[in-house]
């Protein structure tokens, strides 16, 4: 059964001079879950947010924040974040020595558990830990910067992943983050995502609504 479509602007395009009204803004327009990026320089080249922002965004909206930690050593933010706010916290494969570990300290604290892939990381690696894991997030683009074209070779890694957890029985969402737009949405959803992550696709057009409510017709008719 397929699941409801979730659209998670990313507020790494967002206008961080008044954040709390762009958070508002995309609630009002009819989003889901707000999708919050986190960097450190180290996994990925830029440096964005942490868990003080995650704090301060976190009364300007009801909605599941969704934290992405593109970060070295993630063990060491999950709990700050827990406390700060968030609803789903997902950490990187490629990030973690012991991610089963990692994912089940996350559950531990009350938060749903991610793991993110990056494109060329295999599907398969993900096969031992869906007992722990609420949300799995493809990377259709490599991490570290908005605004980058989608990868369509993740297309078929979407298709896998999607039978992966449907053979497995696992209810986790399968989130796809990169690239993500009017022209891509319908072959993401096609694929087998249920979630998705849009930045300039939402934040880079004038009427909020509009493009979120656009994006949802597309991943709905796919």
């Amino acid at each position: 059964m397929k699941k409801q479509t979730v659209i998670a602007p990313s507020i790494l395009s967002a206008d961080f001079a008044d954040l709390g009204a762009e958070i508002r803004a995309i609630d009002k327009g009819g989003c889901d879950w707000i999708h919050f990026d986190v960097m450190d320089g180290s996994f990925v080249p830029p440096i964005t947010i942490g868990d003080n922002v995650c704090k301060a965004i976190r009364p300007h909206t009801k909605l599941p924040i969704d934290v992405h930690l593109m970060v070295n050593h993630p063990d060491t933010q999950v709990e700050a974040f827990a406390k700060a706010g968030a609803d789903y916290i997902t950490v990187h494969q490629e990030a973690c020595i012991h991610l089963e570990r990692t994912l089940q300290y996350i559950r531990s604290l009350g938060v749903k558990a991610g793991v993110s892939l990056n494109p060329s990381t295999p599907v398969s690696t993900l096969k031992n830990v869906l007992h722990c894991t609420d949300l799995v997030l493809l990377m259709s683009v490599n991490p570290g910067y908005g605004g980058q074209s989608y990868i369509h070779a993740v297309t078929d890694k979407i298709r896998e992943a999607r039978t992966m957890l449907d053979d497995a029985g696992c209810d986790a969402r399968l989130e796809v983050d990169g690239g993500v737009n009017v022209a891509t949405m319908a072959e993401v959803a096609a694929a087998g995502a249920d979630t998705f992550v849009a930045g300039s696709a939402v934040y880079g057009k004038p009427d909020y609504s509009a493009a979120i409510a656009e994006l949802r017709a597309l991943a709905d008719g796919a």
